[in-house]
């Protein structure tokens, strides 16, 4: 009750400062990449004006640039670019599948990643527009960080397989609690869901565990439902999907491409979307070649819109004092452990920056 417009924008800082930290590889990289992003969600209309901006005068930039082409370009086109460099190989263990289920080790070794994906996903569920997908990726990025080996990750390590999976698993029950409780849709999903409610004449918000118990009381129900025939669904295709790695990659290849261009034409039936899509994945194709991570630039671009809105909302209302931060707790309290966040991670980067300059001078 007490978050106001300041509270939010110091959050999502706040968030953005904790992704930046997490993901594997240089921060001041994924500091570029997060403020890339929030370039990107700048384009379309302007939603205190009401005025188009950095839309190049293309009406298929009104509403912005399409979350599916970009993530379809930086995560699929860009994967498929960036393995056609190298000669093909790789090789099939032919073995017959045993046990399915995780052994003890299995689980003592992903006990940490699965704590972890499950906390990060239910978070970033809880936040509009995130989804499961994005908690997916900054779950396995987190792991990569926190691995003592991350070369293992890519290769088989179980902790970026439980993560992830953990993390997906609990965004999809996070995204209902802003739906239930608020009315607000974190997705297209729970969008679709808001308006089936509205159809039947079920309003969410805080009375709805009171007028509508047994609705509420389904929902969580249908939740471990859908869990149990999850696993009776895919445990009897591990078969089939071991069968997809004797694909050859000139095959392979190809048919992704194919689906990543059929997704993303579906969404709008715009081909400029496939357009898009193909300069992302150029864009995402250069930053694996240079160390970049994609993850910060998708979860900038999606919380973009949110925090600006709140940023201009806040100086509005204290009439561009910018001090409206500091002041008000809540807020002054998310933006200095943002600050403490990057210092610590910059600082022993500096350090021995300087340690090496002044090695090389002597």
């Amino acid at each position: 009750v007490r978050f106001g417009p300041a509270e939010y924008f110091s959050l999502m800082v706040f968030g953005l400062a904790i992704l930046s930290y997490v993901t594997h590889g240089s921060i001041l990289k994924s500091l570029m990449m997060a403020c890339l992003g929030l370039a990107i969600g700048l384009v379309g209309i302007d939603s205190i004006t009401a005025m188009p901006r950095l839309t190049f005068d293309r009406l298929e930039l009104v509403d912005g640039v399409g979350l599916v082409p970009m993530i379809m370009g930086l995560f699929g086109i860009a994967e498929i670019l960036f393995n056609i460099e190298g000669a093909e190989q790789r090789t099939v263990v032919k073995t017959r599948i045993g046990k399915l289920l995780p052994t003890v080790a299995d689980w003592m070794q992903c006990r940490w990643a699965l704590l972890r994906g499950s906390a990060i996903g239910f978070v970033l569920g809880v936040l509009p527009g995130t989804g499961s997908v994005i908690s997916s990726f900054v779950s396995y990025a987190v792991e990569k960080r926190f691995a003592k080996d991350p070369s293992r990750f890519g290769k088989g390590a179980i902790e970026g397989v439980a993560g992830p999976e953990a993390a997906n698993n609990a965004a999809a029950g996070g995204a209902f609690i802003p739906l239930l409780t608020l009315g607000i849709p974190t997705g297209v999903v729970t969008a679709l869901l808001l308006g089936a409610f509205i159809i039947h004449g079920v309003e969410p918000g805080p009375l709805l565990m009171v007028n509508h118990p047994e609705l509420f009381w389904g929902v969580i129900a249908s939740m471990y439902i859908g869990n149990v025939m999850l696993l009776v669904l895919n445990l009897p295709l591990i078969g089939l999907w071991v069968q997809v790695l004797k694909v050859p990659y000139h095959i392979l290849f190809p048919m992704i491409l194919l689906f990543c261009m059929i997704g993303v034409y579906s969404v709008n039936g715009s081909v400029f979307d496939l357009y898009v899509m193909t300069g992302f994945g150029l864009v995402g194709y250069l930053m694996k070649k240079f160390g970049f991570e994609p993850a910060p630039l998708v979860l900038a671009y999606v919380l973009g819109p949110m925090l600006e809105n709140n940023l201009r909302k806040a100086l509005i209302l204290s009439q561009g004092d910018l001090t409206t931060f500091v002041t008000k707790p809540i807020s002054a309290v998310c933006l200095l452990l943002a600050a403490a966040l990057l210092l610590s991670a910059v600082l022993p980067a500096l350090r021995a920056r300087r340690e090496k300059i002044a090695l090389d001078e002597t």
